[in-house]
Formats: structure tokens, C-alpha cells, sequence
């Protein structure tokens, strides 16, 4: 069960309003923003309130007030069970079975770009109930209440599949009914662990204990001090670590919710240990609020050769990349809990590289990846690629993308961009990606905006199957040429 960020949990429906109460509390124990889309029996029992999300059913009658809720709990990154059914499993040939899914959870989850968390319930009513429902099937509706009280000390096995990420389902095609029928199928070869319908991706570990935490941060270098109280750290790997399996379950977190990640329990590669991190966190909460990965390029060209760079992974260097190199700090990995977010918390991380900058004035240059989401719409990634091509693309060629993006300059509009004024071009491009409902990567404004006219470039796209198929711009950031005011704020020390 995801720990946090939003998720849509269906389920099968084999006993009746029980399978609801059981799933809550079995949810509640995990985290306690759960709440499940109820029908009319659930909703009469007044102390759940808190809990329900009320519907008539999940069919055509639900109005669009009981969506709305829906929908704004999700996108306050909360869980919603649901079961598709409506109704209560039946007997058939093919043993208890729910009857055909509704596709409203697909719409519902889609809409959201919601992870999917498929779940069996290993429960049945008493023989008596099934022969009811099919010499009288209205009457043994009526008969439930009987039934839920006749499993009172009982045990109810419930198996938990992996979550099914949105861009997994949402490549199924585009009919909302043939996605909820293969939700169904996942649901039920769950139970004898057959071969699933959807490739899902591990839930994400669950946090680490905070007071080891605490412990562990507290004898790191510290690089400053934040006005509301906030702690900057450098923090140098070392095996067996907290802080390294809480840094990668909160990268994995991170990521997931802007459609990107490795879909492991945690983010971690063989590069974090070569490299260093800079580390904030919030003493008051014992949270690690954000974290930049950084690599001194010369250390590691020196201990392992150009393979040690994290960023040789995803482009391919020629012998002019050598100069940025040897004065450069590669910079990667970079993260901001969901609920810092809009705090300034990535202004802090960066008066963290300026205190690692200080203490390393041989440094000239910034490079590393910075990411588009594969969750933006193709036309949106053109966009973006043909933006910051045009108006930031390196003269020289130092680099080679290894899986090179090549934007469908076909699906943007003719001359879209004029190329005679940034300011202008840019408005545009904001205009553009907000028809699709997105803006531009925080970061790429981070980065262009920080330094004067040629103080920045990019060398090139490349798309990362590693990571969930976004695309990296791998961008270099000359320190002699940042703005005046950014230089004062970051590598002053004041």
C-alpha cells in the first residue's frame, strides 16, 4: 500500500459492505487519508462519515457533486477504494465472481493520472445466500445484513497487488471499458498468482525511522542555517544507511508524482555512493525536505574514469566536454517533498551548492540532467524541446544523446516560434502548455534564469527507458555568469 500520493484501490466485492469496513481499517493502517466510494448502506452509518465518499453507485447515476469530491480528494494525494462491481460477487461458472466492472474508475483514475492499486478480497457469503440470489436475486440483497453478521470472528485474506502506474494503463488503448475489464482480470489472477494483466511497479518502501534519522543527519557537515529554521547538510554515503534509503524513498515518491521514477521501492543507483548530497531538512518535523545529488567531475574522472559519471549513462562525451569537466560539479537527483513544496525549498538547496561552491572554488561549471515528464503530452514535449533548443542550444558539440529525442515538429503549430525575442517566445510557450493542462519544469526556468545571455546551454535531449521515459535536456550553467543578484544570494555566504 503507497504510503502517501495519490491512488485508486478497487477491489473485488465478494461479501457486501463488509469488504468496505475491512479494506478501511486494513488502509487506515497504513495511512489515514483513506477514504472509500460508498453506497447507500454504508452511508447510513453515521460515525464513517469522515470516511465515505457517497454514491448511489458507480454507474450513470452518480452525480457529478459525488465526482467532484472524488476528484478533489485525489488530487489532495489522497486513496479512494472503489469497487467497480456495484454490487455484491455472485455465484457463476466460474466460481464467486463480481458481474461486469463499471468503467467509472478508469475515468475517475485517468483523469486524476492516479496510480492503481488492484486488490482481492478472498471472502464469500454462505451457501444459502447464493441460492437465494438465484431463485430471488432482489431478496437476497435484502439478505446481506444477515450474511455480514454471520461473519462476525471470522478471517478475511485479502491480497495486495503492486500499483499499476497511470502511463501503464493509459497505453491499453483508449476504451474506458476494455481497461475496467482487464482490471477486473488482474483483480482475480491475483488469487492464484498468475500472470497479470498490467506491468506494475513496486510500492514505494515506507519511511524510515525518524530519530535514526535525526541521529544519522546530525553528524553531517553542516552547510547553513535557513530563516525559518531549517538545516542544510552534506551527507557522504555510507552502507547500512538511513539517510541513504529514506533519500531514495523520497526521490521515488517524488518522481512518481510528476510520472516519472525508476518504479522500484526506492531510487538509489551505484552513483550515490561516488557522490555527495546536499541534504535539507526540518528539525521540527524530522522530515528530509528536499536534496540535490552533486559529483565533483574531477574526483570521480580521476577514481573511475568517465563511467563514473552518472550523466554518461544517458549522453556521450567527446573530447570537448573535457575542459567543463575538469572544473565542473554534476548535478542530478534533485527532489522537494510534495508538501515543501512552493516553500522555498529549492531556493535553500541551492544556498547549499553556493556553501558547497565556496568551499570548492576551482568549480566553473553546472551540468547535469533535468527532466520532462513522459506524463506531458507529446505536443508539450516538442514544444519544450524546440523552446530551449532554439534559444539555448550549445554552439559546440560536446555531447551525444545515447537514446536522442527528436521532436513531431508536426504537431505544433507552423512557426509557432519566431526565434527574434525570448520574453516573447516564452509567453508563448507558457500559453501553449497550459492548453494541455502543464507548465514548464521548474527547473529549466531554475536554470535559465539564473545566469546573464550565454551563461547557460544545452547540449541535447536524450529519453531515459530507466526512468519512466522522460526526457533529459543535459544543461550546463557557467558560474561566471551569474546574475549579479543570484551570485549575491548563493555563493556570497551572507
Amino acid at each position: 500500500i503507497p504510503i502517501s500520493g495519490k491512488v485508486v484501490i478497487v477491489a473485488n466485492h465478494p461479501i457486501g459492505s463488509l469488504d468496505g469496513l475491512a479494506l478501511l481499517k486494513l488502509v487506515g493502517e497504513v495511512r489515514k487519508d483513506v477514504k472509500v466510494v460508498a453506497n447507500e448502506v454504508l452511508s447510513a452509518l453515521s460515525p464513517l462519515d469522515d470516511l465515505l465518499l457517497p454514491v448511489d453507485n458507480l454507474g450513470n447515476a452518480t452525480v457529478r457533486q459525488n465526482l467532484k469530491a472524488i476528484h478533489g480528494h485525489l488530487h489532495n494525494e489522497g486513496a479512494v477504494i472503489i469497487f467497480p462491481a456495484g454490487e455484491v460477487s455472485r455465484f457463476g461458472p466460474q466460481g464467486i465472481r463480481d458481474r461486469r466492472w463499471n468503467n467509472s474508475f478508469v475515468k475517475i483514475a485517468s483523469r486524476t493520472r492516479s496510480p492503481v492499486l488492484p486488490v482481492f478480497v478472498d471472502g464469500r457469503n454462505s451457501v444459502f445466500f447464493y441460492v437465494l440470489s438465484f431463485l430471488a436475486r432482489p431478496c437476497s440483497s435484502l439478505w446481506l445484513v444477515h450474511e455480514m453478521f454471520k461473519q462476525s470472528s471470522q478471517t478475511l485474506n485479502i491480497r495486495i497487488g503492486n500499483p499499476v502506474a497511470y502511463q501503464n494503463y493509459a497505453s491499453a488503448g483508449r476504451e474506458f471499458d476494455h481497461k475496467a475489464k482487464l482490471f477486473r482480470k488482474h483483480v482475480y489472477r491475483l488469487q492464484h498468482n498468475r500472470k497479470l494483466c498490467f506491468e506494475d511497479q513496486e510500492a514505494v518502501a515506507h519511511p524510515e525511522d525518524r530519530y535514526l534519522l535525526r541521529a544519522e543527519i546530525k553528524k553531517c557537515e553542516l552547510l547553513g542555517e535557513t530563516v525559518d529554521h531549517k538545516s542544510i547538510y552534506l551527507y557522504r554515503y555510507c552502507s547500512d544507511s538511513a539517510v541513504m534509503r529514506e533519500l531514495g524513498r523520497l526521490r521515488e515518491l517524488s518522481f512518481r508524482a510528476v510520472g516519472e521514477g525508476t518504479g522500484l521501492r526506492r531510487d538509489t543507483d551505484v552513483y550515490d555512493a561516488s557522490y555527495e548530497h546536499i541534504v535539507l531538512w526540518d528539525d521540527t518535523e524530522l522530515e528530509i525536505v528536499g536534496s540535490y545529488r552533486v559529483g565533483d567531475t574531477r574526483n570521480i574522472l580521476n577514481e573511475k574514469g568517465i563511467a563514473g559519471l552518472y550523466s554518461a549513462t544517458l549522453f556521450k562525451y567527446n573530447e570537448n566536454m573535457r575542459a567543463y569537466l575538469n572544473a565542473g560539479l554534476e548535478l542530478g537527483r534533485s527532489f522537494v517533498q510534495l508538501r515543501y513544496q512552493g516553500m522555498r525549498s529549492l531556493d535553500y538547496l541551492w544556498q547549499g551548492i553556493g556553501a558547497y561552491l565556496r568551499s570548492k572554488p576551482e568549480i566553473r561549471y553546472l551540468f547535469g540532467p533535468v527532466s520532462i515528464s513522459n506524463d506531458y503530452p507529446e505536443k508539450t514535449k516538442a514544444a519544450l524541446v524546440c523552446f530551449y533548443s532554439l534559444y539555448f542550444s550549445s554552439k559546440q558539440v560536446c555531447a551525444e544523446a545515447i537514446n536522442p529525442y527528436v521532436p513531431d515538429e508536426s504537431v505544433l503549430p507552423a512557426q509557432l516560434f519566431k526565434g527574434l525575442d525570448f520574453k516573447e517566445d516564452f509567453s508563448l510557450l507558457r500559453a501553449f502548455l497550459e492548453e494541455s493542462g502543464v507548465v514548464v519544469p521548474v527547473l529549466y526556468k531554475q536554470y535559465t534564469e539564473i545566469c546573464e545571455p550565454e551563461g547557460v546551454c544545452i547540449f541535447g535531449f536524450n529519453v531515459d527507458p530507466g526512468f519512466s521515459g522522460c526526457v533529459d535536456g543535459l544543461v550546463l550553467v557557467d558560474i561566471e555568469k551569474l546574475k549579479p543578484r543570484k551570485r549575491k544570494r548563493y555563493l556570497s555566504g551572507e
